[in-house]
């Protein structure tokens, strides 16, 4: 199986790609719109700089080759949400090409990264068709990925990846990441094409039907059409639109209204990696990098608390705490101070409640009274524990790091301090 992507995201940009016309959210239709964006004749478009910083950065996230100057060309077609026949886009004169995204220890290949204006929107109501110019012009950039991607969990890695680079850059991930996607499956390797698959959920769907038409029809002896379908929601089967498309079909030529754009010296946003930021925090300690990765990935304010109390906190506390913030505190607003609060309670050992989170949030103080153990009291609760959990006495023998997981579970079932048990801990594995 080989899937490729062709990912479209729109820009932030206060105005559209070739008008100065507002990108700002409205329900009025055709509300924000101008000779350009309607596609006149005699109208001339102008490039927005700002979008083709942020496509800079993205590209640049991307590691791919960056041009020194980028043209665009036409790609011509007839549909109704695009009056004037033809969409402004890029192909040579692309700002990037040649880059990949890490996705667990494999590299997918990025083919190009090009800007490129988004057509109107067609709106069904009933049996009219009606048409609202206020997303023509919209800035996107479209990512196209070489066939690399070969499995649904490599899908969910890279779309998930990818959400967190663009998130870090300052693009609204909140608006639904719309796909197509190119599926073929051996031996006929045949390229399908999946049109405008909106969201994860709609393109693992969209994924796991198209694979399994294509396998039956394998099977079955059957011929696979070199075609473009679309996906429905409702039914979520993939339905037949038309023939694909071939390049020469779309008749590109140089845009005659816009020069070449020298943009050397161009200024973008620096990318943040996630990934790697999170392995080399959880470097020589026990906390999985994983565990890093899911709280940060779409959190910038979960990586800069990280950041700020890794030198006064033990990374595993500082997790659990943001943890139990996220998840007993999420809808009150709190400050750093505050949540520094739920760090320093884990850090001591306690088990925070959902009570304690809200206590804190709301400026009460919290404290928590431990029990008192004598030292042969500890140590035969502590060689109890190990009887019961026999594998963790083997894990330790592999990787003392286990301690701090024997430590803590003692530790919050019996209200003890952490130190206390870790001082008797300590003493009885390594007499052990």
């Amino acid at each position: 199986m080989k899937i490729g992507l062709e990912v479209h995201v729109a820009l932030p940009t206060k105005s559209k790609l070739f008008c100065s016309c507002s990108m700002a959210d409205t329900d009025a239709p055709n509300s924000q719109i101008c000779p350009i964006c309607l596609g006149f004749p005699g109208s001339k478009p102008m490039l927005n700089e700002a979008a083709v910083s942020s496509a800079l950065g993205i590209a640049n996230a991307l590691h791919c080759a960056v041009n020194n100057s980028i043209s665009f060309v036409r790609k011509v077609y007839f549909y109704p949400d695009l009056p004037k026949c033809y969409q402004i886009t890029q192909m040579d004169g692309a700002i990037g090409s040649a880059g990949h995204l890490d996705i667990d220890g494999k590299k997918v290949r990025i083919r190009r990264v090009q800007i490129e204006e988004d057509p109107a929107q067609i709106v069904r109501e009933g049996m009219l068709t009606l048409l609202d110019f206020n997303r023509s012009g919209t800035p996107l950039v479209e990512i196209v990925t070489e066939p690399d991607i070969t499995t649904e969990e490599e899908l969910r890695s890279f779309i998930a990846n990818l959400r967190s680079l663009l998130y870090y850059l300052g693009v609204d991930i909140n608006k639904e990441i719309k796909a197509d996607l190119n599926i073929s499956l051996p031996p006929k390797d045949i390229r399908v094409e999946v049109k405008n698959v909106t969201g994860i959920k709609s393109l693992i769907e969209a994924t796991r039907f198209e694979i399994e038409r294509q396998t039956d029809a394998i099977k079955n002896n059957e011929g696979i059409a070199r075609e473009t379908r679309g996906y429905n929601e409702k039914s979520k089967l993939t339905e037949s639109l038309r023939e694909k498309e071939t390049d020469e079909e779309y008749g590109y030529i140089y845009e005659p209204d816009l020069t070449t754009f020298e943009i050397s010296g161009t200024k973008f946003v620096k990318a943040t990696y996630v990934g790697r930021i999170a392995s080399e925090l959880a470097e020589g300690t026990d906390v999985n990098p994983r565990t890093i990765r899911e709280i940060t990935m779409l959190d910038r304010h979960s990586l800069g608390l990280i950041d700020k109390f890794k030198g006064k906190y033990g990374l595993r506390s500082i997790i659990h705490g943001i943890q139990r913030f996220k998840k007993y505190g999420s809808e009150e607003h709190a400050s750093d101070a505050e949540i520094e609060k739920i760090i320093g309670l884990v850090e001591s050992g306690a088990e925070v409640t959902r009570e304690m989170v809200l206590d804190i949030l709301a400026g009460k103080d919290v404290k928590v009274e431990y029990s008192r153990l004598t030292d042969g009291q500890l140590d035969k609760m502590i060689k109890e524990f190990l009887e019961k959990n026999p594998k963790l006495l083997e894990e330790y023998k592999k990787n003392s790091k286990t301690i701090n997981l024997i430590i803590n579970q003692i530790a919050q079932k019996n209200n003890l301090h952490p130190k206390d048990v870790a001082k008797r801990a300590s003493a009885l594995l390594n007499s052990a």
